[in-house]
């Protein structure tokens, strides 16, 4: 990879395993659940890491009890810190360089999280008088990715996701007021196991919205907030989610879907998802 990372985009947030040191499976914690089959602390490399990096279970994470590894999503944190941060020195260079890499990783994985979500505001024409604030807080997030490890250790990433989320909360009001009436709140709503087959929630608020195991079978979630809603479990099948808010590939392999399910790119259906009509 080369040193300096292609400007921010779809294909810059997301993972690049090829080109990144495997911390997804080494920096972070796991606890033995539905998601992961094992317990390990944070700063353990896996069981079946490879000495290539590489998952000796790849291919069959899901009937080995590792469905959280497949729905994970870096938004490209990994290779930058491997390749950029770091230079392409890896962890196992020395105990210093580990313990500084894995603490940078979640931070930058944070940073790479919230680009995400204003390249997604700065396409939004309903947002255009917006655009300069975006791209201003755009920039200084991506400035933030590229600092030392020393200072990245130190960054209040608390104070500057608050800072950018001022942005994306005028953004979201802007977008989803297209829809042309007063829509459902919802935020941060405890929606688990909710029957809302078939529901009207265009526009709806549905930020940080627990909807884990939520029956939304041929939901109209068009131009719906769902910045950090929890999908985990929820059934999507039939549902429109395009031109919903800051929806992201990690929430989609979170859920359940089918062929019959609308999302727009650069977000695709989870190899997992059903075929339209099963």
């Amino acid at each position: 990879m080369p040193d300096r990372v292609p400007a921010v985009g779809p294909s810059v947030l997301r993972a690049d395993c090829a080109h990144c040191f495997a911390l997804c499976c080494v920096a972070l914690p796991f606890t033995a659940s539905a998601d992961f089959g094992i317990t390990k602390a944070a700063g353990e490399p896996c069981t079946h890491l490879q000495t290539d990096f590489r998952c000796g279970i790849h291919d069959r994470l899901r009937e080995r009890g590792f469905p959280g590894c497949t729905a994970y999503d870096c938004f490209g944190a990994g290779q930058k810190v491997s390749q950029v941060t770091f230079g392409g020195r890896d962890w196992r260079t020395s105990q210093q360089t580990a313990t500084q890499m894995f603490a940078v990783f979640p931070v930058v994985r944070q940073l790479h999280e919230l680009l995400w979500y204003l390249t997604d505001a700065l396409a939004r024409p309903a947002a255009a008088a917006l655009a300069a604030p975006t791209q201003q807080a755009l920039d200084e997030t991506e400035r933030l990715s590229r600092l030392p490890p020393q200072d990245l250790e130190r960054l209040d990433v608390a104070a500057h996701r608050a800072t950018v989320n001022t942005v994306l909360l005028a953004v979201s009001e802007l977008v989803r007021a297209d829809v042309g009436r007063p829509a459902a709140q919802h935020r941060g709503a405890d929606l688990m196991g909710a029957r809302l087959r078939g529901a009207d929630l265009r526009g709806a608020d549905l930020r940080g919205a627990y909807l884990i195991g939520a029956d939304l079978r041929g939901a109209d979630l068009r131009l719906a907030d769902l910045i950090g809603a929890d999908l985990r479990g929820a059934e999507l099948s039939g549902a429109d989610l395009t031109g919903s808010l800051f929806v992201t590939q990690f929430q989609l392999a979170a859920a359940r879907g089918d062929g019959r399910t609308r999302v727009d790119p650069p977000l695709t259906r989870p190899a997992h998802w059903l075929p339209a009509g099963t």
